[in-house]
């Protein structure tokens, strides 16, 4: 068995600015670790996996290689990354490395996007896959969405008894069915015969074309649009559906969103991670990362849903609620911080608040996911979570409401609804 970690690249990214600035997305911290260190946990506790491959385009820097270290010492498993030498859509990337992945006699791998948060059930996805008789089926993870927000996403129609996928549609624009494409996948190495059936039929497209100079554009491949749409309905293609939690990571806001529900899933897997109350700490209101080397001042009250990183200060009579602090941040006393990123090295000044608007799914509907919101309606901007770039300084007694403030700014005055260039 190996895993597939696809991650995309620096192009994209861009609704997760100014946080994509400073860390590539998939090293963003949610619930105190690295996005995509969710993912590689859960792919090294499957039985018989040999090997996690990163995919993606980002250049290969320090911030990426120093987590890949560290990661393969931590979960005991080769993990490496191959670099494509474009944007080759999600199916192109595997087709370009096929040789990579199918090397050691791989006999299935797993897929997965690294900006979704999930249970990973992967272990129940191989054991569906096995019951289902046929060695050279693939699987789709599917979860239920509601019916407004199922457009968003790739929509799965299967048959009900067999869970057969008869039917595959890439964001329709209408009605097609409630079980959306989760963005993790398990195949075997039959798949690259019909991603390679793509291939051929995207270089006679071009050949046709001999004006385009589209030479790379063959290789662009997407697994959705491309492989899933021609194979639903021909016996090969199943889905799994899960009722764990599952959520994309598209922007910053659905971050703090992420990071909730992580934080809910270490009281079973991670009871270690969350903080607990102890005399002469601070108070602790449901589930709280704090890193070991943050140092909080007793009269803090912190969470529920707050993760604290690396080497932050918190002042006295700090009140912080549903956010992300990012290392080296500095919450002077009595600052209020709600539904917001502090970037690295920033620093809130005394009596300041700092708050967004959250963009959660709605409560009462057990499948509602949460709204891809566009950055600004009607031009003006969509109040959401505020997010503070890195080493951004906010005076004492200001407050600053569902604002994006870019990085090394220093603010004199409160601001609201507002991006601070």
């Amino acid at each position: 068995l190996k895993a597939v970690i696809l991650i995309g690249g620096p192009q994209k990214g861009t609704r997760f600015r100014p946080l994509s600035f400073e860390v590539p997305k998939p090293l963003f911290p949610v619930a105190g670790v690295p996005m995509v260190q969710h993912h590689i946990e859960a792919c090294a506790k499957v039985p018989g996996m040999k090997e996690i491959l990163l995919m993606g385009f980002y250049q290969p820097n320090e911030a990426l290689s120093r987590f890949l270290v560290s990661a393969q010492q931590e979960f005991k498993i080769p993990i490496r990354y191959l670099q494509e030498y474009a944007a080759l859509g999600t199916g192109g990337g595997i087709y370009h490395f096929r040789d990579q992945i199918l090397s050691g006699g791989a006999e299935a791998f797993f897929v997965l996007n690294a900006d979704v948060c999930s249970e990973f059930p992967l272990q129940e996805m191989l054991e569906f896959q096995q019951q289902h008789g046929d060695v050279h089926s693939f699987v789709i993870l599917g979860t239920t969405a509601n019916r407004t927000q199922a457009l968003n996403y790739g929509c799965i129609v299967a048959n009900a008894d067999t869970q057969e996928v008869q039917h595959y549609v890439e964001k329709p624009s209408t009605f097609v069915s409630e079980i959306i494409n989760c963005g993790i996948y398990l195949f075997t190495p039959a798949i690259f015969q019909h991603i390679g059936e793509v291939f051929q039929r995207n270089q006679q497209e071009l050949a046709l074309e001999e004006s385009s100079n589209g030479w790379q554009r063959a290789e662009v491949i997407r697994l959705e649009q491309d492989v899933f749409t021609a194979l639903a309905g021909s016996g090969k293609l199943y889905v799994y559906k899960t009722d764990g939690f599952w959520s994309q990571i598209k922007s910053a806001g659905s971050a703090i969103y992420a990071s909730r529900l992580y934080l809910n899933q270490y009281s079973k897997s991670h009871p270690e991670r969350l903080a607990q109350n102890k005399p002469g700490g601070p108070v602790i209101r449901g589930n709280v990362y704090i890193h070991p080397t943050a140092s909080i001042d007793s009269t803090a009250v912190l969470g529920p849903n707050v993760s604290i990183g690396e080497g932050v200060t918190v002042g006295a009579g700090v009140r912080v609620r549903e956010s992300i602090v990012l290392h080296g941040a500095s919450l002077h006393d009595h600052t209020c911080v709600l539904n917001t990123i502090v970037g690295w090295d920033s620093t809130i000044g005394r009596w300041a608040r700092v708050e967004g608007t959250p963009s959660d799914p709605n409560p009462n509907d057990p499948y509602a996911k949460i709204d891809s919101e566009t950055l600004f309606r009607d031009g003006r901007l969509t109040p959401s979570i505020t997010i503070l770039g890195c080493s951004v300084t906010i005076p004492a007694e200001v407050v600053i409401l569902n604002s994006i403030v870019l990085p090394h700014k220093e603010l004199s005055r409160s601001y609201k609804n507002q991006i601070i260039l």
